[in-house]
């Protein structure tokens, strides 16, 4: 079976607003599954394709605080 996570899930969050993502992160965080880090991996990297320099940056300095 040919599965391509990445198309798969962002086919389920194609179109999602705002919250929707809020709710799908924080579900996800909140259930604590292992399942679901695929999910918040491919919603960072949507991010980190688009964001500016400064964007990119200022993700970089709060996750090196995070992991302190």
């Amino acid at each position: 079976m040919d599965l391509n996570l990445r198309k798969a899930i962002k086919s389920n969050i194609h179109g999602n607003t705002a919250d929707d993502l809020e709710a799908t992160i924080v579900d996800a965080i909140k259930s604590g599954e292992e399942k679901m880090l695929p999910g918040l991996g491919v919603l960072f990297e949507l991010y980190w394709e688009t964001a500016s320099t400064e964007d990119k940056e200022e993700v970089l300095q709060a996750l090196e605080k995070a992991v302190q």
